[in-house]
């Protein structure tokens, strides 16, 4: 079951490289700036510690207009499933 939470920023794993789109982010910047974010990013929990595998477009905007937290979808996991993702 997933809840709903402000996740502080540094405190989100990307351990998949993923290539954005640059025009992609600035133009999320500018609908963050106006709207604020709209769809959570999705994250998994494990062992405390958090996990971003998706949303990396929505990550970045965050990131670069200096958000210090992110609406997530929080998923908590064991390791064997970080695992997969991982694999």
């Amino acid at each position: 079951m997933a809840r709903i939470e402000n996740i502080p920023i540094q405190k989100i794993r990307r351990p998949l490289f993923r290539q954005n789109d640059p025009a992609k982010v600035v133009a999320l910047m500018t609908s963050i700036e106006a709207e604020g974010l709209r769809e959570p990013i999705d994250v998994l929990e494990v062992e405390g510690e958090y996990y971003g595998f998706s949303g990396c477009h929505r990550f970045e905007a965050c990131s670069r207009l200096g958000h210090e937290t992110i609406r997530c979808n929080v998923r908590r996991a064991p390791r064997s499933v970080l695992q997969m993702h991982l694999a």
